[in-house]
């Protein structure tokens, strides 16, 4: 990825405020993008939470940690003007602005004195010129995105170890969680102990039952669920007369059963493992909220009334 982080960021946005006037932030990020030459993707490429892109959110730090040291200041909402120590710092930094040399600045030095642990404490094995070149947030969603997959990968490895019966009553309740079938608890049901014609759970979506999701469910450790396997639920689903379909896995399924899918009039949703954990995760099932963190920031609607 070309976008540069947010310390290199830094001199480029000193660079473009340098005459003195008051810029809106919004134009000086649209200006260094192109200066950066940003593809569009890379433009639009954002952050795990998918709220901010990365380099508006590496700007905006970089503009925050440089407002601090006194480089850069705020005459108004939304606005960046660059100061005398600013000026100082284009003259001193022909190369590079970073934490280093903000840190000459004692006010921005009593901010930045609340971080992350210093290696010798945290374990992490990363120096602190590792842990700068990302912003705070940057490194905080990083952190959250790494503990959310290795929480999604136990949780698929304890799904796979339970018997199969446990797997078809798991894909009932998620998809309740997920409010299908949301106007009563007995509105899902498995029907593993039937046999009811490769129907492994089905979904009433309203209380007469006129409108259903029917399920497959199949624990897989390594096989892939090819073309045949969707081919013959796609033939249940028939036999019921029914449109909608979920067919979940704990493995993968291969492309001929992708393309599948997107080639019949039926709407047929492929779960596969990973998916299948990100769900369960995003709908608390199976899984408890061990700590919580809030992320705020200014309202300023609040300061506008």
């Amino acid at each position: 990825m070309s976008i540069p982080d947010f310390q290199a960021c830094m001199r480029p946005l000193l660079e473009m405020v340098k005459d003195g006037q008051v810029y809106r932030f919004k134009e000086v990020v649209e200006n260094l993008c192109n200066a950066f030459q940003l593809t569009e993707e890379e433009k639009r490429e954002r952050l795990p939470s998918g709220k901010q892109t990365y380099i508006h959110n590496r700007l905006a730090w970089a503009r925050t940690y440089m407002n601090k040291a006194g480089l850069t200041q705020a005459p108004g909402r939304g606005q960046i003007q660059i100061t005398a120590r600013g000026l100082q710092a284009l003259e001193e930094c022909p190369q590079r602005v970073d934490v280093r040399y903000l840190k000459r600045y004692p006010e921005f030095v009593e901010f930045h004195t609340v971080k992350a642990k210093p290696e010798s404490q945290s374990g992490t094995g990363k120096s602190d010129n590792d842990v700068e070149e990302q912003d705070p947030l940057e490194r905080l969603e990083q952190a959250f995105a790494e503990i959310e997959t290795t929480l999604a990968e136990e949780l698929l490895e304890l799904v796979k170890q339970q018997p199969p019966e446990f797997l078809e009553s798991l894909v009932v309740q998620l998809l309740q969680a997920m409010n299908y079938g949301g106007w009563s608890e007995e509105s899902g049901s498995a029907t593993q102990l039937t046999a009811d014609g490769g129907i492994d759970g089905v979904i009433n979506e309203d209380p007469l039952g006129l409108d259903s999701i029917y399920i497959q469910a199949k624990r897989y450790c390594d096989n892939s669920v090819g073309r045949p396997d969707i081919q013959a639920f796609v033939g249940a689903l028939e036999m019921k007369r029914a449109r909608k379909g979920v067919f979940i896995t704990t493995s993968q399924f291969s492309r001929d059963a992708v393309e599948y899918c997107r080639m019949i009039e039926k709407r047929v949703v492929l779960i596969d493992g990973r998916k299948l954990a990100e769900l369960m995760i995003a709908y608390n099932l199976g899984v408890s909220t061990r700590q919580s963190f809030q992320v705020k920031a200014i309202d300023t609607d609040y300061f506008n009334d």
